[in-house]
């Protein structure tokens, strides 16, 4: 499923009177308060759904595929998505 489609599932899911655009508005919505819990808390978590970590990773030593050259790869951080128990029981 992409954006456009979710749009559409929302949109059915709120009823027939509801603009496309105002379920867009809501999907942004939702999206746009993640990546601020984010980036604030540094932790989301929906129950039911799953949660949003930040992760650190290491700096670490890597190979240039192309080249075979030896690399170091900074340290950087990234966001973790752990399914909740509700979402698992559906897959």
């Amino acid at each position: 499923m992409n954006k456009a489609e979710l749009v559409a599932q929302v949109q059915k899911n709120l009823g027939g009177d509801t603009s496309k655009a105002a379920a867009e508005a809501a999907v942004a919505a939702v999206l746009d308060g993640v990546k601020k819990g984010v980036k604030k808390d540094k932790n989301v978590q929906i129950i039911g759904f799953g949660t949003f970590s930040v992760v650190k990773r290491a700096a670490r030593k890597g190979v240039n595929p192309q080249t075979g050259e030896k690399i170091k790869i900074k340290a950087s951080k990234s966001v973790k998505f752990k399914a909740g128990a509700g979402l698992k029981a559906m897959a």
